[in-house]
């Protein structure tokens, strides 16, 4: 057991039961939310925040991870009162996306690591919410910028002890890279988890992710170029070589993303009429039509996140 800092407060790791682990509640960008805040739907995003996560956690969720970083507009007081309306539990992470600021592309990993490190230990933006997490993200290769984060994120864990979670082009087989570059810096590969994996139907690639040590988010659910009945055949494919230990399960759901067009938004009911519970109506059901135990998908759903947190 260890503790898990949540949105609400530190929880024995223990207690996060089903867990969907990489998820967003409200996605934006750095720095509009201060400047022009009429531009973020925040009232929206915390009533149908509470609606979704309310049925979600009606329906057995009990935790989502939010891997909505700095960059990605993160907004911990909107994650808050979402997490007492629906009563979820909430992580947080600290880190950094793909829009990388040039201020830290400048830096070096020394300078950015006692950030991720203030929000981990002390809070984040003065609210005393601390993070559980630590996010990181390159795409479509690892850039010069991209070396700087993943170094920071490094070197913040090893600090800290709280996991890291990354964001890949799967196809492009960047998981491999960031591989790499924990290795190089020492990083415990079992507290690393390489996320988007899903995206790639390429086993030789995820089986040789695993190999290494780190853990797979299967986390793009229902997704857009795989068919999400093909994910869950490939999901299955790797339970039955044995890597059903190694793996969770998520959706990348948001509740409002303002970097999307509004065509793209109006879209997203008719590709996933069941926001955070596409994966329990869909996703379960059919794993388990495949073959797959109800212990295997507890594994999945409940006690890989829970070890994950453990280390």
């Amino acid at each position: 057991m260890s503790i898990v800092n949540t949105v609400l407060g530190p929880k024995d790791s223990s207690e996060l039961g089903f867990t969907l682990s990489h998820e967003h509640v409200l996605l934006s960008s750095a720095g509009i939310q201060d400047t022009f805040p009429e531009f973020i739907p925040r009232e929206y995003a915390i009533e149908e925040g509470i609606r979704q996560l309310s049925e979600a956690k009606a329906e057995g969720v009990d935790t989502i991870i939010d891997l909505s970083t700095m960059d990605l507009g993160r907004d911990v007081r909107v994650i808050e009162a979402v997490a007492k309306g629906s009563e979820m539990t909430i992580v947080v992470a600290t880190g950094t996306w793909l829009d990388v600021p040039r201020s830290f592309e400048m830096a070096s990993p020394d300078e950015v690591a006692p950030l991720y490190i203030r929000e981990i230990e002390v809070g984040i933006q003065g609210t005393g919410i601390k993070a559980g997490v630590i996010k990181v993200a390159n795409e479509p290769d690892v850039s010069a910028a991209g070396e700087v984060i993943l170094r920071a994120a490094a070197r913040a864990h090893q600090a800290t002890g709280v996991p890291i979670y990354t964001h890949t082009k799967a196809v492009n087989r960047v998981g491999d890279r960031q591989v790499e570059i924990f290795e190089d810096e020492g990083v415990n590969l079992n507290r690393v988890c390489v996320g988007h994996s899903n995206d790639s139907t390429d086993l030789g690639y995820l089986t040789g992710l695993m190999d290494k040590g780190v853990w797979l988010g299967l986390d793009r659910y229902p997704g857009r170029d795989v068919e999400w009945q093909e994910r869950t055949e490939v999901l299955w494919k790797l339970i039955q070589r044995g890597y059903g230990t190694r793996l969770m399960l998520s959706h990348d759901w948001s509740v409002a993303a303002t970097m999307m067009t509004k065509e793209r938004m109006a879209e997203r009911p008719s590709r996933n009429p069941d926001n955070y519970l596409f994966i329990t109506r869909n996703v379960l059901p059919m794993l388990l039509d495949l073959g797959a135990s109800q212990d295997q998908v507890d594994d999945l759903m409940v006690n890989n996140p829970r070890i994950f947190w453990e280390g």
